[in-house]
């Protein structure tokens, strides 16, 4: 299975790559965006490791279950060859209603069809008042003239 772009990226593709990234993951559909892993994917997400696409799915699936209203944004960061390096905040409340702004970096690595073999997220999460939030798109992909992290001064 070939996930296009496919390394090695250059700077228009490393950025479609983060894109396509942001897009999947606010769709919140853990088995969606599973298929952009290799099914022997390692992730490290905060504390937790996590191996392969069923393991992926089953993260992915605890996490939009706490993390409601979940809106993303990604912004490249830097790449060369195969790997690429982002930085994200996203918004999401939990079932109390409380607000939380996450900020993050990742560092991806892929094979050469373009799945994502290797992910390492460093995350901190804020609390912030409902009044704070700046992501109010309607649920699923960002629209194209929502700002991104930079125009948001994040």
């Amino acid at each position: 299975m070939t996930r296009p772009p496919v390394p090695p990226f250059t700077p228009e593709t490393a950025l479609r790559k983060v894109r396509l990234a942001e897009d999947g993951w606010n769709t919140r559909d853990p088995e969606k965006v599973a298929l952009s892993y290799t099914a022997d994917s390692h992730w490290r997400n905060r504390a937790e490791f996590v191996d392969g696409r069923d393991a992926i799915v089953a993260f992915l699936r605890r996490k939009w279950a706490r993390e409601l209203d979940y809106r993303l944004i990604k912004e490249l960061w830097a790449f060369d060859g195969n790997r690429i390096a982002v930085r994200f905040a996203y918004e999401c409340h939990d079932d109390s209603g409380n607000w939380f702004r996450s900020y993050g970096n990742e560092n991806w690595e892929f094979d050469e069809e373009g799945l994502m073999r290797a992910r390492h997220a460093s995350i901190n999460d804020l609390p912030i008042a409902e009044s704070d939030r700046r992501y109010h798109w309607p649920l699923g992909r960002r629209p194209d003239d929502h700002p991104g992290l930079s125009d948001l001064g994040f």
